[in-house]
C-alpha cells in the first residue's frame, strides 16, 4: 500500500513510518519540521527514514490547503495516518491560537482532502488528555469526555467528533487512537523523561509536580504504541476510537528510580505544585483494543527506559 503518513519527522511518526517500510508499504510523509522542539531531532529520524526507496517526504504545512492538495494530486494514496499536531499541554496555555490552526483546521485539511481522493481509511492520533480529571479509571473509551481541562485536550476532542461526522456523512472508515504518554529512543525533549534527563546530565534540578506525590502515567512504549498504530491502518472498522496504552500505570517516583538506575544519575528534585491543565492520573483501559486489533503491550518500564537511556548516552556523547 501507498500510505500517507503525517508528522512523519516526528517521535511516533517516524516510527509508524519506519515500521510500514519494513514491511514493504510505501510512505508519503508531510512534515513542516516546526521548532517547537529540536529540529535537529527531526532532521536525525528523517535521514534514517531516507535510507529506504519507498519513503518520499513532503516538507510542507498541513494548514497550507494548497500544498496538501499537489500532495494528494502527486500520489495515488491508499490509506491515511494522520499524527501531525501541535503537542503540549502545558504549552497550550501559553500559546493558544497555534492549536486551533494546526490541531483543528489542519485536522479538517487532512481530512477533508482525503475524502476528495476517494480515500476510505483514515487514521488520527487522538489522546488520552479527552478524558481530563475524570474520576472513573481505568479510563474506557465509554467514559464521557466532554470536560477537557486543556485546549490541547479540546482540539483532539474535536478530532474525535470531526471524524465522527466524515465517517457519517461519507461513509469513510476513521479510527482514533487515544495514546498514552508515549516514550523511547529519539523521542521528545518536551516529555519528562527526556527533560529529566537533560537536567540530571547538566547536575540542574527536576521538576516534580504535586510535590511527588500520587502522580501516576500510563508510560507506554513507542514500539507498543506503533504496533497499535499499524493494526489500526490494517482494521476494516467503520468508526472507532481505541486506547493505546500500557494499561498499568507507573507512580512518577518509581518513574524517576528507574530514569536515575538507567542514566547512572542521582535526580535533584525541585518539587511543585499541580500544573493548571495537568491531571494527577492517566491510566487505560485497554479491554476494546485488545479485544477488537488484537493489541497487547509488551515492554516494561524498566525496559523501556533502560533503552531510552542507552540512546541518549549514545546520541549526545554522555
Amino acid at each position: 500500500m501507498k500510505i500517507l503518513v503525517t508528522g512523519s519527522a516526528g517521535f511516533v511518526g517516524s516510527n509508524v513510518a519506519k515500521a510500514l517500510l519494513e514491511r514493504g508499504d510505501e510512505v508519503v510523509g508531510i512534515d513542516n519540521f516546526n521548532d517547537y522542539y529540536d529540529v535537529s531531532l527531526k532532521e536525525y529520524r528523517t535521514k534514517e527514514l531516507e535510507k529506504y526507496d519507498g519513503y518520499k517526504l513532503y516538507r510542507i504545512d498541513i494548514e497550507d490547503k494548497e500544498e496538501l492538495e499537489k500532495v494528494f494530486k502527486e500520489n495515488k494514496i491508499d490509506k491515511v495516518c494522520h499524527l501531525a499536531a501541535q503537542a503540549g499541554v502545558r504549552y497550550s496555555i501559553d500559546n493558544p491560537y497555534v492549536y486551533g490552526t494546526t490541531n483543528v483546521a489542519g485536522f479538517v485539511n487532512i481530512i477533508h482532502l482525503s475524502k476528495e481522493a476517494g480515500i476510505k481509511h483514515f487514521v488520527y492520533a487522538s489522546s488520552s488528555s479527552v478524558y481530563g480529571n475524570n474520576d472513573k479509571i481505568p479510563y474506557s473509551e465509554e467514559d464521557k469526555v466532554e470536560n477537557p481541562i486543556s485546549l490541547y485536550a479540546a482540539t483532539k476532542r474535536a478530532n474525535e467528533l470531526i471524524a465522527y461526522t466524515y465517517h457519517h456523512l461519507y461513509e469513510m472508515n476513521t479510527i482514533g487512537l487515544r495514546f498514552f504518554t508515549v516514550y523511547g529512543p529519539v523521542g521528545r525533549p518536551d516529555m519528562s523523561y527526556f527533560k529529566f534527563a537533560n537536567r540530571m546530565v547538566k547536575g540542574e534540578e527536576i521538576d516534580v509536580y504535586n510535590y511527588g506525590k500520587d502522580m501516576k502515567r500510563d508510560f507506554t512504549y513507542v514500539d507498543d504504541i506503533v504496533d497499535g498504530v499499524l493494526r489500526s491502518i490494517d482494521c476494516d472498522y467503520g468508526y472507532e476510537v481505541f486506547n493505546l496504552g500500557k494499561g498499568d500505570p507507573d507512580e512518577l517516583g518509581v518513574f524517576i528510580d528507574l530514569l536515575e538506575k538507567h542514566m547512572g544519575i542521582k535526580a535533584k528534585k525541585n518539587l511543585l505544585p499541580m500544573q493548571p491543565g495537568d491531571v494527577m492520573i492517566t491510566y487505560a483501559d485497554t479491554t476494546k483494543t485488545e479485544k477488537m486489533l488484537g493489541y497487547k503491550p509488551k515492554v516494561t518500564l524498566d525496559e523501556g527506559l533502560k533503552k531510552f537511556a542507552e540512546w541518549y548516552k549514545e546520541y549526545y556523547k554522555v
